[in-house]
């Protein structure tokens, strides 16, 4: 860290943080990530199952859906070089314990301007009929966190924006001439304070890790520990993703940056799950870092294959684990709201969060108003 004042001081060095790194770069001089990580984009932004949505999986949430269709093209377009099209996604809807009806899925995608078709015939034959009551084809694609990591670099370095690797904030408050103070801890293990004219907390499951830190009050967020299981698939599936909607759902999709397909459940991915209190805080990276982790791949696969039966040859690879962070309220309707909440009392102070990658646009609007308005 070259200075002890910063205009602008971003916590966390995900996609998240870097993008609106650069975003604020373009407004004022100094700006500094600082994360916790030996690199950018190592935790939530690598251990995802990668989709660049485009609406088709959010039929109960019409915000959501909509968000996603006006962004996809955007992140697409800006993204080229990260983004996998090379496959053929699918969506099938079950018959028994779903949500949505196969006709009211159709309905929904076409009211909101979103293309599907009838699978072919020779990928309907690869479901269970028994199981699965109609397969759309759909325009939806993954990205490559790798490459996503190097191009975000590429372009911090370019801007001039500095980054401090293996460094975390524990704490802030407010200074004078409406500025803020963050203490952070370097490689060393020194603490040193910074100030900033404007603090962004993008850390996803540490959010309120500096709130509590600062005696602060909590946000309200629940936290799961996931695994995703990676896998190498039977031929028939290599050039194919697939989502059972709306319930029973799983989806198996590439892994861009693996060479391999995901592979997550409903009900096996999540692990286990809490919310943030302020008797009953838990650090939800410590917690994962303690966890047992015990692969439920098998539960996931002796599941998946009754609406797939081809999955069934699929070969475990590896699985990967992350902190999963959401806000309660999306649990009524499975969307994903962003999280764009200036502190009170300490407007300096603008905790972010996005449930999905194409949240960013979202986000730098309401970054652009806040800071139009302040």
């Amino acid at each position: 860290m070259k200075n002890d004042r910063y205009d602008a001081i971003v916590i966390g060095g995900g996609f998240f943080g870097c993008i609106l790194a650069l975003f604020l770069k373009s407004r004022f001089d100094a700006i500094l990530i600082v994360e916790r990580e030996d690199d950018l984009l190592k935790r939530a932004s690598y251990a995802n199952q990668a989709r660049v949505h485009n609406g088709f999986h959010y039929p109960r949430s019409l915000l959501t859906a909509l968000r996603s269709r006006i962004n996809f093209p955007r992140f697409v377009v800006e993204f080229h070089d990260c983004v996998d099209s090379s496959f053929v996604k699918y969506y099938g809807v079950a018959k028994k314990l779903s949500k949505v009806s196969a006709s009211q899925y159709r309905l929904f995608m076409e009211r909101i301007g979103a293309p599907i078709r009838p699978a072919p015939d020779h990928v309907r034959r690869l479901f269970n009929p028994d199981m699965i009551e109609a397969v759309f084809e759909v325009v939806e694609y993954a990205f490559d966190a790798d490459r996503l990591r190097a191009r975000i670099r590429r372009s911090l370095d370019a801007a001039g924006v500095e980054i401090a690797l293996a460094t975390s904030a524990s704490s802030v408050a407010g200074a004078e001439g409406g500025r803020v103070t963050l203490n952070v801890h370097g490689q060393n293990a020194e603490t040193r304070p910074l100030d900033a004219g404007l603090v962004l907390n993008c850390t996803y499951g540490h959010l309120n890790q500096v709130l509590r830190d600062s005696g602060l009050p909590l946000l309200d967020l629940k936290h799961e520990i996931t695994e995703m299981a990676l896998v190498d698939v039977p031929a028939a599936l290599k050039t194919i993703g697939i989502t059972t909607m709306c319930g029973p759902f799983f989806s198996t999709m590439p892994f861009p940056s693996r060479g391999l397909h995901s592979l997550s459940h409903v009900r096996y991915t999540p692990h286990c799950s809490w919310r943030d209190t302020v008797s009953g805080y838990r650090d939800a990276y410590e917690t994962l870092r303690h966890y047992p982790k015990t692969s439920r791949f098998s539960h996931m696969l002796h599941d998946a294959r009754r609406y797939l039966p081809s999955l069934a040859d699929a070969k475990y690879v590896e699985s990967i684990w992350e902190i999963k962070t959401t806000l309660p309220v999306s649990e009524i309707n499975d969307g994903r709201p962003i999280l764009f909440y200036p502190q009170p009392g300490l407007p300096q102070m603008v905790h972010i969060m996005g449930g999905k990658i194409d949240n960013i646009y979202d986000i730098e609007d309401e970054l652009r108003e806040y800071l139009r308005a302040s």
